[in-house]
């Protein structure tokens, strides 16, 4: 192995490591995956943008392993060599590089497009639209500002998930999109990395004594507005980016005086915002970004009409809409909102996250509570945190109640009917640990991130479909497996056939009450998974 030499790089931090020739200690590591990621004032590696440990004793390149050092070696003796590199990571995809440089204006790809192509097919990225910029393969490669690259760091971002990696460079291109991606693929972090940087920028460039807010984030409930204002806290850290968090439940004259302090951010409900809006006089003319978080439901009916109010006040902003779900009339919706609107769509849309496994228990209505506690007591299906979703505010007051007196365990409710103190410490203790059942209405099924939640029961069917995958998706987080226990019965035969067919195409197991339903009738085969033609058709 002497013609594989490498030597450790030499500075301050590494040289008390060895001998005064700063000789390495410990032998090479072999293998990139050994090494650790770089901080912000070490070398990379050339190859893959970890910590480059070591200096090819040929090139002169930083390099991270001996690994490494043959992948650039073979490159050179191909008579290639990729030039002025900046870190990018490693991905588990194959064993091919792939490569990222920085440019001067926005973080271009020297990938070439059938590489490109490759990527994109191999983690399950699906794009259409005019001029669609390459993926990142790092948060590093995308010209962010030192300040929210350390920031990122120290929240625990080490590599952008796929949904990251293509819609980070489309939303800082400035391009509007529409992003269809599972419950807990890393979708916040999609557009608010972008939003950060953006307002970081113009404030940096363009310091005022008055500042009006320059982005405005959109979503159906209030727990998803607060903890998409906490996460860009958390991500301007530092930075000159202030937010102000508008929605019901707290008292408007604090959120009118956050905003007259001046922010870059504004994260709300469309309900209140509007509200807001129409009693104050602000001006939103330098908004120039506009997020629908949970775009299906924004753009339904009960939300529809305060969007729109609220986005035809603005001056073309870049529109950035995300969801697990894009019904095709959200497609058009979004096409006569705004012109080139790029349309990403990771994993298989609309369909469940392939993380939880779905077990569906037929369970007449009278026997639901019973079979509920059997569940919350078995050491061997119990799997807290749980959440239990319900169809009614008051059903999940007295059922909360109902699994605390019955089962011993601690359980609170939570619905929109609660004051926003009460929901927020009824969250917090959830979070914490505190108490392991949590039962809901549909208010924690979009978009609140429940990281530590392995467990979901299904109580009462959603109205949809579409609620449902959103539902059963809090089971997952991150591509974590979890489970989602569901009931049903005769009194949700409207969604028997999509159900069904959701159950085959994730390879779980259908009941045979379910098919055999005389809603199903004639219309599915047991055990093939195929529909039979209807008589007549």
């Amino acid at each position: 192995m002497e013609e594989n030499k490498d030597y450790r790089w030499e500075h301050p931090s590494s040289a008390s490591n060895g001998d005064e020739n700063g000789e390495a200690a410990s032998p090479v590591k072999e293998n990139c995956q050994d090494q650790r990621e770089a901080l912000p004032s070490e070398p990379r590696c050339v190859i893959c943008g970890r910590y480059g440990e070591y200096i090819c004793d040929e090139t002169d390149d930083d390099i991270c392993s001996s690994e490494c050092k043959q992948i650039l070696l073979n490159r050179l003796a191909n008579s290639w060599k990729p030039v002025h590199l900046t870190p990018s990571v490693k991905l588990p995809i194959s064993d091919e590089c792939f490569y990222v440089r920085d440019d001067d204006t926005l973080q271009q790809n020297c990938l070439t497009i059938h590489q490109i192509e490759s990527l994109r097919k191999k983690i399950d990225i699906r794009v259409k639209g005019e001029s669609v910029p390459p993926p990142i393969l790092s948060f590093s490669s995308c010209n962010l500002p030192q300040k929210l690259q350390e920031n990122l760091e120290t929240s625990g971002y080490e590599i952008p998930t796929p949904v990251q990696m293509q819609a980070i460079p489309v939303a800082l291109n400035g391009k509007n999109m529409l992003v269809s991606a599972e419950t807990g693929s890393g979708k916040t972090a999609s557009f608010l990395i972008p939003i950060v940087s953006r307002c970081t920028s113009i404030r940096l460039q363009h310091p005022s004594d008055r500042k009006r807010p320059l982005a405005m984030v959109l979503a159906p409930t209030r727990e998803l507005c607060v903890q998409v204002e906490q996460q860009a806290k958390m991500l301007g850290k530092g930075l000159p980016f202030k937010t102000a968090l508008v929605v019901g439940g707290d008292a408007m004259a604090c959120q009118v005086y956050r905003i007259q302090q001046g922010v870059e951010l504004i994260v709300g409900t469309p309900g209140r915002l509007i509200d807001l809006l129409t009693k104050n006089d602000f001006e939103l003319e330098e908004v120039s970004t506009l997020v629908l978080d949970e775009v299906d439901c924004m753009l339904q009916k009960g939300f529809h009409d305060q969007v729109m109010q609220i986005f035809l006040a603005l001056s073309q902003p870049q529109i950035l809409m995300f969801s697990a779900t894009i019904p095709q009339e959200v497609e058009k919706m979004a096409n006569s909102m705004a012109k080139d609107v790029v349309f990403i769509s990771i994993g298989k849309p609309s369909r469940a996250n392939e993380s939880v496994k779905q077990v569906v228990i037929w369970v007449e209505s009278k026997q639901k509570k019973q079979k509920l506690f059997e569940i919350l007591t078995s050491k061997q299906h119990f799997k807290p945190p749980v959440v239990v979703f319900v169809g009614s505010r008051l059903g999940a007051d007295l059922l909360s109640e109902a699994i605390t007196t019955m089962t011993g365990l601690k359980a609170q409710s939570i619905h929109g009917e609660k004051a926003m103190k009460e929901r927020r410490e009824s969250l917090q203790l959830f979070l914490t640990g505190e108490v392991p059942v949590m039962v809901a209405t549909g208010v924690l099924g979009r978009g609140v991130d429940l990281l530590r939640v392995r467990q979901v029961i299904i109580f009462d069917m959603p109205n949809s479909m579409k609620e449902y995958v959103h539902q059963i998706g809090r089971a997952s987080r991150l591509g974590e497996e979890g489970t989602a226990i569901v009931f049903v019965n005769e009194e949700d035969k409207n969604l028997f056939r999509e159900l069904v067919e959701n159950l085959r195409s994730a390879g779980a197991a259908v009941p045979r009450e379910l098919v055999n339903s005389r809603y199903l009738t004639g219309y599915y085969s047991v055990g093939r998974g195929q529909k039979k033609r209807k008589h007549g058709s």
